[in-house]
Parts: C-alpha cells; sequence; structure tokens
C-alpha cells in the first residue's frame, strides 16, 4: 500500500492509502465529504535507513559529478578459501 496526498479546497491536505498505482485522481475529504485533487509529492525518502540514504546520495552525486582516481584501485587482502572447501572431491581423483 502507497500513501498519497490529496487537498481539499476548504478542509487543507490530507493523505489516503491504496494499492501502488490505483490511487484516483480525486478522492473524498474525510472532514467535509468534497472532492478533493490529488497532490503530487516527493516520496518519503527520509524514512530509509541511514546507511542507505548515504549510498543513494554517493550515486546521485557521481551521476553529476563522477570521482576521478589517478590508478587503478588495489585489490586488497586475499581471501582465504572456507576451511570446509577443503572436504569437497577434488575433479579427476
Amino acid at each position: 500500500m502507497a500513501t498519497y496526498e490529496y487537498c481539499c479546497a476548504q478542509c487543507g491536505p490530507f493523505e489516503t492509502r491504496h494499492p501502488l498505482g490505483s490511487a484516483p485522481s480525486e478522492s473524498l475529504c474525510p472532514e467535509c465529504g468534497g472532492a478533493s485533487r490529488r497532490v503530487f509529492t516527493t516520496p518519503h525518502v527520509f524514512l530509509m535507513p541511514k546507511e542507505l540514504g548515504a549510498a543513494h546520495e554517493r550515486a546521485e552525486k557521481s551521476r553529476d559529478e563522477p570521482e576521478v582516481v589517478s590508478e587503478v584501485p588495489g585489490r586488497g587482502p586475499a581471501r582465504r578459501p572456507h576451511p570446509a572447501l577443503a572436504r569437497l572431491p577434488k575433479p579427476g581423483t
């Protein structure tokens, strides 16, 4: 369910919940019962976890201002294989 915002000319803004993509262009005001037009607003991205928000912000920034590097980054330390893999049968044996 998604939250959609409507604005009544007499009572002001209010929100309703509908399945995603099925919100009507008009809804009845819960206060006065008058017809209210749908208002398009930005998604509530401030409700996402901080880590996800930071990743989203980095991705948006890199689209317009890509980070320039002078050399290829290193691979970091090599990871050792998991000990359970040693017990698996070897091909050809």
